[in-house]
């Protein structure tokens, strides 16, 4: 293919170095966390993209570490260009509705509000309130940095002191080389640095067909505009996966997360219709995870994919049967709550053991694809030169 010209989104315009830098102490500091032992970076480590690593998805938090999360940890990548969440966004489909935001359930508007989340939630960080975080912060070693920045007298006014913090903790998340870095093997694909192997190439056009994989219907593998494809559209679905008894909260029989319209989410209570939606997110690095969808229900890609395959050809494979014997379908949701369920390919809504639209060999290259999306791809640029004609 002939090379795209490729435009990286550059860092914010306002963010001065010695912000972002503050903000890198902040978000590898477990001093504060209640416990002392929690920072943004034990979840988010930048060894796995900023998502969790192996096995710690569904991360343990709170002032002694023995509190569970309800939801698997997202990577904290490639969110540079997140809309705000609004209700009246124009969707892929030409109909309006939710989109954007971050979190799962997009209640955060802003890299700034979303840190806010974890530094203050009972089961993660557990601070008390702002003033308790502040009070970690005029102890720590970099608090005459926090004083050069916002005056000497800036932890005599804690919200204030707060509220920088958390700029402090956006300005790092706005670093390319850390946040954006656009480095997979699929991003030197389109800058005309690297060739595809024939599996990733028929993976890329499984991704792509919108009657087989269906994959890029919200996970664009295109370029917009010369910008690289992010790989969400930040739309809301329902994909109906299934209840992940592992999570503590699902204990509790009469307990769902029903994304948008809550419980974590408290604005669009009412909002039936959105029950059981979540945020798509995007698919770069996903090769680097051992936990999917919302609650972590899917520890690889292959049974993510084989879910896609089978939800509806197979559906006692995916749920629990009721005690009358049929299948209790889309279960992590109440049954009343059921119809916001996504029948687009691959799933199509067909039942009864017919063939799905993806098929096994499908899937393993479907696989040899998302996995040119990890970052850190080093292009082979002598062979690659050579095999075409020196350029």
């Amino acid at each position: 293919m002939a090379a795209l010209m490729v435009h990286v989104p550059a860092p914010c315009a306002s963010a001065d170095p010695a912000i972002g830098e503050l903000g890198r102490k902040l978000f590898f500091d477990r001093s504060l966390s209640a416990s002392g032992r929690l920072a943004c970076a034990t979840c988010h480590d930048p060894h796995y993209a900023y998502g969790p690593p192996p096995h710690k998805a569904l991360a343990l938090g709170g002032p002694r570490m023995d509190l569970p999360g309800s939801r698997a940890v997202p990577s904290l990548r490639y969110l540079e260009r997140a809309p705000a969440f609004s209700e009246r966004t124009v969707l892929k489909d030409g109909g309006v509705g939710p989109a954007g935001g971050l979190t799962w359930d997009g209640r955060a508007a802003s890299l700034h509000e979303q840190a806010r989340i974890p530094l203050l939630a009972p089961n993660e960080m557990a601070n008390a309130d702002p003033a308790a975080v502040v009070r970690k912060l005029e102890r720590a070693p970099y608090a005459p940095a926090f004083r050069k920045l916002y005056g000497a007298d800036v932890f005599r006014r804690p919200e204030f002191a707060f509220e920088q913090a958390l700029l402090a903790l956006e300005a790092f998340e706005h670093t390319p080389s850390e946040f954006y870095p656009y480095s997979s093997k699929y991003d030197a694909y389109l800058r005309g640095e690297a060739t595809l192997s024939e599996q990733e190439r028929r993976g890329l056009e499984v991704f792509n067909h919108p009657d087989r994989g269906n994959c890029a219907n919200c996970h664009s593998s295109a370029s917009a505009q010369g910008a690289p494809p992010l790989f969400t559209d930040f739309e809301f679905d329902n994909i109906g996966a299934p209840r992940n008894a592992r999570l503590a909260v699902n204990a509790d029989p009469h307990y769902y997360d029903m994304g948008l319209c809550g419980p974590a989410r408290t604005d669009l209570a009412d909002h039936s219709k959105y029950c059981g939606m979540f945020r798509t997110p995007t698919l770069r690095n996903v090769a680097l995870r051992d936990a999917f969808f919302h609650n972590g229900v899917f520890g690889s890609l292959r049974e993510v994919l084989q879910f896609y395959q089978q939800r509806d050809d197979l559906p006692w494979k995916w749920y629990p049967r009721n005690a009358d014997g049929t299948i209790d379908k889309v279960n992590d949701l109440p049954a009343a709550l059921r119809r916001t369920l996504d029948v687009d390919p691959p799933f199509m809504g067909r039942e009864g053991g017919q063939t799905g639209a993806i098929s096994d060999d499908d899937i393993e290259d479907l696989i040899a694809f998302l996995e040119t999306l990890t970052d850190g791809y080093s292009p082979p640029a002598r062979q690659f030169a050579a095999a075409h004609g020196g350029r």
